[in-house]
């Protein structure tokens, strides 16, 4: 075997390689997002809803905060709380509270103003200080930047009725403002954070949950700790699934889907804020990130028509490509936005831009949140 042979075949047989692997990814992407498509959604229960507590911790009034702590006061459920918790008694989101307190006089609205801090997670800390004030057994948390439709609440809690299920958990699409980095970040959610997820749930994996929705029983936290358990974590709502599965209770993703802004007017913002979520990721499972660029799908693909040009990459590429616009087309579709056609050009550059965040979280641990340094271990824990 010669040194020119191998010169000429290594570079070629890479490039096919992957060529392949990045369509292989996008049509099995593709059809685990048409797989949850035409999940029928969950049938009622038997039993009527059960009385629940909301709890939604805020930190300044982001811009869309009015209209999606709203869309909580309109759920059809017939029995519920909202709680709602800041640490600053002069934190701007206050006003919102008391505004929503006066439209909807009739809904029961807990406000619980705590400066204490109880450990390196502030969010954890607000929960913690939250708790006290919820009156139900059945509790939902919910970022302050998510929107939901009246039956969120209702179908979101019915799956707690099987003592089974440790915590019921939502995926989301994103609600992008007109800027155009805002745009590009509504892609990551969308086309590659959600459906890699439809993707690992579709064989079988439900080890995750999300901050856009967690729906447990009181006794579920209090078996694994309270959320005294979480207030060094960084990943705290991975880790409230992950504790909870510990415990040898099923997570149940459920078919609703929650929208969440996304609200970066510059590339450093959204640089910043999908590298923390990135290395928050690759803390959780070292492993699996480490084999995520397959997902990137465009750069793969040219890089491996430029390694290796001819037939059978090119085809490749063709493939690939279509199912990458097609899943796009499809995320459209679940999230119910309408579809422009010239986001489609987007595609290269967001998929680019997600290959060199993912070489960026590799390099590093720091990440930063809310004004915290964090560094994202291992272990979950942030100190």
């Amino acid at each position: 075997m010669s040194l020119s042979w191998l010169v000429d075949t290594l570079p070629r047989a890479l490039g096919i390689a992957l060529a392949f692997a990045a369509t292989g990814y996008a049509w099995v992407a593709l059809w685990a997002a048409m797989k949850g498509l035409r999940k029928a959604r969950q049938a009622p229960t038997a039993n009527p809803p059960q009385p629940a507590s909301v709890l939604k911790p805020l930190h300044g009034a982001e811009p869309r905060l009015y209209e999606n702590l709203r869309s909580f006061c309109l759920q059809t459920h017939p029995d519920y709380q909202l709680v709602f918790g800041v640490r600053d008694p002069d934190d701007s989101a206050i006003a919102v509270v008391e505004r929503l307190r006066l439209e909807f006089p009739q809904r029961s609205i807990a406000l619980a103003v705590d400066p204490r801090v109880h450990g390196a997670n502030f969010k954890v800390s607000n929960l913690m200080n939250m708790l006290p004030h919820a009156q139900h057994d059945l509790l939902v948390l919910a970022d302050a930047d998510i929107h939901v439709r009246p039956d969120y609440l209702t179908r979101v809690t019915a799956p707690l009725a099987d003592p089974g299920v440790g915590i019921v958990t939502c995926l989301y699409y994103g609600i992008p403002t007109p800027s155009f980095w805002s745009r590009l970040g509504r892609l990551f959610i969308d086309d590659w954070f959600a459906p890699s997820v439809k993707l690992s749930h579709a064989f079988g994996s439900t080890r995750f949950a999300f901050g856009s929705t967690i729906a447990l029983r009181r006794d579920v936290l209090q078996t694994i700790g309270g959320f005294e358990a979480l207030r060094d974590t960084l990943a705290d709502d991975f880790w409230l699934g992950e504790l909870t599965r510990r415990a040898g209770l099923r997570t149940v993703l459920s078919d609703v889907v929650v929208g969440t802004d996304v609200g970066e007017s510059k590339l450093k913002d959204l640089w910043s804020h999908e590298l923390r979520w990135l290395r928050t990721i690759r803390s959780i499972a070292p492993a699996g990130f480490a084999m995520t660029f397959v997902c990137f799908t465009s750069p793969l693909l040219l890089l491996g028509l430029s390694l290796a040009p001819g037939p059978i990459t090119a085809g490749l590429t063709l493939l690939g490509g279509a199912a990458r616009v097609l899943l796009h087309f499809l995320q459209r579709r679940i999230s119910d936005q309408a579809f422009a056609w010239h986001e489609v050009l987007l595609i290269p550059l967001r998929d680019t831009l997600l290959l060199m965040e993912w070489a960026a979280a590799l390099a590093g641990w720091q990440v930063r949140w809310r004004g915290q340094v964090l560094h994202a271990r291992g272990d979950g824990s942030a100190p």
